[in-house]
């Protein structure tokens, strides 16, 4: 148990340090990103993937762009190879993985990686931004150029509280933008317009949308298992063809902000669609991962319960079985853990509740939640498994998958560590996956 879980208001008292560093860092950086045009994107989910698009978008355009998210940062000019060896390359021009548990990193790494992106010669920065560092002023000096919310659902309650003490960390980021791009289809989408345009000006900020009438909105939407395609039509522009390589519905929704962007940017129609359609996939974000097994197998960061209910509409029409495996991370909202373990019991066949970064809470204790919420849902006990290793349960799923079903392994995606009671622990659900098929197919 750390300090901030034994003093009253920790997070609160703590809030003048973190300005202080915010302004010492900007000082000893020099304010990088004052230099730069900064797209950030907030949201609950979506996030990564929204600005791996309008990267991927920006420099398929020519326009150099790195990034700063979960997965990765760098990338000027849409360098994707992961090496920092090569001594003839500035360092933001490579695409790094990013190794913390965090999205918006510290204050001094978050200028000292934003420096080196200037360095490389970008004109654009994706910066994906969360509550947390809103809420700490880690992007306080960052000026917004064009802030996106993608969604805004029940998360990290276990720091902020409340759900509107959430929700108003998020539009922050909106109050300091230039303009705003805005998912009309949340029920939240409004604050984030009064945050940027306090008198209602629409040409501080537009919507997207898929079931209501917002200014670009998705039509003809077809979903396949090997990505999206749809129309993205708004009134006084022509309609752009969209496809994405990457599947589900909720990239209908992250391209669309994508395509916001491009227009206001002034990016023709044609590369924003080649942009988009550049994009092959997002580390850890509905990875299928194939080596020649008669099964389906899904690689996806999935935490919260939006995230979870996104992923499983996504693959509700699935012939076969789906076999689930899953857990949830210690000292994080516990509120949600029986509300996931019911949305997947809802949908699958067989859930494998497992590790997921307890850190020094009881494992056992988090798994018997989402058990309690797989029952809730109608399984039985025999379409419920605990095994609290993680890669003995990725095996155990492989294992107990038959030709034609789908295993969703959900929760860490691209994470390279486990966050166990003694610390971290190497582990990437992707690579025990594929280890663990090639043994399996042997």
């Amino acid at each position: 148990m750390s300090v901030k879980d034994v003093i009253p208001g920790y997070n609160a008292i703590v809030l003048p340090y973190h300005l202080v560093q915010t302004e010492l860092s900007g000082l000893k950086y020099r304010h990088p990103a004052k230099k730069l045009r900064v797209i950030g994107v907030t949201g609950t989910n979506g996030k990564t993937t929204t600005c791996f698009m309008i990267w991927k978008m920006l420099n398929e355009a020519g326009r150099k762009a790195g990034l700063i998210t979960t997965v990765a940062w760098g990338g000027v000019g849409g360098n994707e190879t992961e090496s920092s060896s090569l001594s003839n390359r500035v360092e933001g021009e490579t695409l790094h993985r990013t190794i913390e548990h965090m999205t918006t990193p510290k204050v001094n790494v978050l200028n000292k990686r934003i420096s080196a992106i200037r360095r490389a010669g970008a004109e654009f920065l994706v910066l994906e931004v969360t509550s947390h560092a809103l809420a700490q002023y880690r992007t306080l000096n960052i000026p917004i150029e064009i802030a996106i919310m993608t969604n805004v659902t029940h998360e990290h309650l276990d720091y902020h509280k409340t759900f509107d003490r959430y929700l108003k960390a998020k539009t922050k980021l909106f109050k300091n933008a230039d303009f705003g791009v805005i998912n009309l289809d949340d029920p939240s989408w409004k604050a984030f317009k009064s945050a940027v345009s306090k008198d209602g000006d629409p040409r501080k900020y537009t919507t997207y949308s898929i079931d209501n009438l917002g200014d670009l909105q998705a039509v003809k939407i077809k979903l396949d298992p090997d990505g999206v395609k749809y129309k993205a039509r708004s009134e006084g522009n022509p309609t752009i063809e969209i496809k994405t390589k990457i599947p589900g519905k909720f990239n209908v929704y992250n391209s669309l902000a994508a395509v916001a962007v491009g227009r206001k940017l002034g990016l023709t129609d044609d590369q924003i669609k080649d942009g988009l359609y550049a994009l092959d996939e997002v580390e850890g974000r509905m990875n299928r991962v194939n080596r020649g097994q008669p099964f389906d197998v899904i690689v996806d960061f999935a935490h919260t319960p939006d995230a979870f209910q996104k992923v499983f509409d996504s693959v509700k029409d699935h012939d076969g079985r789906i076999i689930s495996l899953f857990g949830g991370a210690g000292r994080r909202d516990e509120s949600t853990r029986s509300e996931r373990g019911e949305i997947a019991g809802r949908y699958s066949d067989l859930c494998i509740i497992t590790e997921d970064d307890s850190r020094d809470e009881d494992p056992e204790k988090i798994a018997k939640q989402f058990e309690a919420g797989c029952k809730k849902a109608g399984l039985k006990n025999d379409q419920i498994i605990i095994e609290l290793d993680r890669e003995k349960a990725i095996k155990l799923a492989l294992e107990k998958a038959e030709k034609g079903d789908l295993v969703l392994i959900l929760g860490k995606g691209h994470e390279k560590t486990i966050l166990r009671a003694d610390g971290p622990h190497a582990f990437e659900d992707l690579k025990v996956t594929e280890q663990s098929l090639e043994k399996l197919l042997k």
